[in-house]
């Protein structure tokens, strides 16, 4: 068993990838100082900013992992904002009770009440397309 312990220890200690990137630079900044450079950051991030601000055109691009992939917030405000204005859970939640216990009304009025929420769906499904950088076209 020591053994084993042993040579999970060992495997585990070694660091995969520890030779390809050299270790983190770390620098204390006041208050002030860090409130600045986020600011002049603006939407970048800090450690971007400051490798610019260092190097100039001779930073080196760095891999982007994880990064968002918004292209047009303005698109994504007017969703965020439609879906806080609309109780559509608690509303999609009422229509299926009403169905399920057969209670729903089939009036006009529910009929184009019905319509124009599948057109504000699709709307909102056509903003999100359009934030994440897609044709509203585009499959699924």
């Amino acid at each position: 068993m020591t053994t084993l312990r042993h040579s999970f220890n060992e495997i585990a200690s070694k660091k995969a990838g520890a030779a390809r990137y050299p270790a983190p630079f770390s620098l204390r900044l006041t208050h002030e100082e860090r409130a600045r450079l986020l600011a002049d950051a603006g939407r970048k991030p800090m450690g971007a900013y400051i490798r610019e601000r260092l190097f100039g055109d001779d930073t080196a691009p760095r891999k982007r992992r994880g990064n968002s992939p918004l292209k047009d917030h303005e698109a994504l405000g007017r969703v965020l904002g439609a879906l806080g204005r609309s109780r559509l859970s608690s509303n999609l939640n009422q229509l299926a009770k009403a169905v399920n216990t057969g209670s729903l009304p089939v009036t006009p009025e529910t009929e184009a009440d019905l319509r124009q929420a599948c057109r504000d769906v699709a709307e909102m499904r056509a903003d999100l397309l359009r934030a994440l950088g897609k044709s509203p076209g585009d499959g699924p």
